[in-house]
């Protein structure tokens, strides 16, 4: 068999590489992913807006490169090279973190570990659709989101062996009033720390991911984003997707509602890895109950769950109910997140694919940008629940509008 067709669990080579590597890159990011609000926050000082902020420019302007490397990759018909920059480029960031003294400096770096995240996002989605039989791809995009959120587990599990180590281990108000100094350097070397997964990831892409070199595509810059809108539905799911991501805001205000409520900054961390196993267990099931009753039922109930869970949000005063609340959050990701990427294969032309990926990204990515920012201005203005609300609404909006787009429409996968 050719090493470049062989099956790994059933699925292809790259497939199998890929989910390696962004298990490598979440072991790297989700060390510092549920710290950073924190050290905004209480060791940084900023407010909730700045939060909302950093958080809404990182991933907005970054995504503008996802539909230019999409794009690029079509053009060129290769993938792995910016595959490989991307996810380079966010690994040799870290220090930019790591020695930051003011909320500038953890802008700058969001920014730089966002736009690596822009050059690789449409590359990898589309190597993982070429590579798969169009029957398998809910199993593909599952797996993927299931070995990309072990490394979410693996992460916070590391970080919190450090943060132990360090004696960080009383509640979070004094933590940051006590001993600020300690906790402080503990945050800082689990951000060096990160740098080590990240390469690990790089490695992967260069020893194992292969592609097929195709001929460079002749046509022009216009001919390949028409390609990727001939499908009518695909511009539907566009403005289905960009309602809901509107008040699918930064992670990092669920982090900030566990901290309202008393939650420990060890509590922040080991219930974040918890959610990233819940996420991580439910993946690929998703994906295979997807390829049997259908990506468009798994998508509609991923956002009335999501609704429902903001609403819970919204008005939980406790721990256990916000503990309760994180964790079916990480069934909605476990539904939500491969299954929009394997529908929007559905939906792309295979010529275009890649530009089509970059298409979808860029979109949902820009709207992070006011979505981040108008969750951190209502919960500095009017407080958390109207900030969770307001996600709820939207998903209602976006439940809608699928159903009305997409309720009879049969599902084709595109040759």
């Amino acid at each position: 068999m050719d090493n470049h067709n062989k099956k790994f669990l059933g699925l292809q080579r790259n497939v199998f590489t890929l989910g390696w590597v962004s298990f490598f890159m979440d072991v790297s990011s989700e060390m510092i992913y549920p710290l950073m609000p924190l050290f905004l926050t209480n060791i940084l000082g900023v407010n909730k807006t700045i939060v909302g902020l950093i958080e809404g420019v990182a991933e907005s302007t970054a995504s503008l490169l996802k539909v230019v490397s999409g794009y690029i990759s079509d053009r060129m018909r290769k993938r792995k090279p910016l595959i490989l920059y991307g996810y380079a480029l966010s690994t040799f960031t870290r220090p930019i973190l790591a020695l930051a003294a003011t909320w500038m400096g953890v802008l700058i770096y969001r920014f730089i570990d966002r736009i690596g995240k822009g050059i690789r996002a449409a590359p990898r989605d589309t190597i993982i659709a070429e590579s798969t039989e169009s029957d398998r791809l809910g199993r593909a995009f599952g797996f993927h989101r299931m070995m990309d959120t072990l490394g979410a587990i693996v992460g916070p599990a590391i970080a919190i062996a450090v943060l132990y180590l360090f004696g960080v281990n009383y509640n979070s108000e004094d933590v940051f009033m006590r001993d600020s100094s300690t906790t402080e350097y503990a945050f800082r070397t689990i951000f060096w720390l990160s740098i080590l997964p990240g390469l690990a990831a790089v490695i992967f892409i260069i020893l194992f991911v292969r592609e097929k070199i195709q001929p460079p595509h002749s046509g022009s810059h216009k001919h390949l984003l028409s390609l990727s809108f001939t499908n009518h539905n695909f511009k539907k799911f566009l403005i289905v997707v960009s309602i809901f991501t509107l008040g699918n805001f930064s992670n990092a205000f669920i982090i900030l509602k566990i901290q309202d409520v008393g939650g420990s900054l060890l509590n922040v961390t080991t219930l974040y890895l918890l959610f990233n196993a819940v996420y991580s267990v439910s993946s690929l099931p998703a994906g295979i109950a997807a390829d049997y009753f259908g990506k468009k039922r798994m998508i509609l109930s991923s956002y009335i769950l999501f609704g429902l869970i903001y609403a819970g949000f919204a008005f939980a005063g406790s721990q256990t109910t916000v503990w309760i609340l994180f964790l079916l959050y990480g069934i909605f990701m476990g539904i939500s997140e491969g299954q929009q990427r394997a529908f929007v294969a559905t939906l792309l032309h295979n010529n275009a694919k890649g530009t089509g990926y970059g298409v979808y990204h860029t979109i949902t990515g820009l709207v992070t940008l006011p979505s981040s920012f108008i969750a951190g201005l209502l919960w500095d203005i009017k407080g958390p629940q109207a900030t969770f609300l307001f996600g709820t609404v939207t998903a209602v909006i976006a439940s809608i509008l699928f159903l009305v787009f997409f309720r009879r429409r049969k599902e084709v996968t595109h040759r």
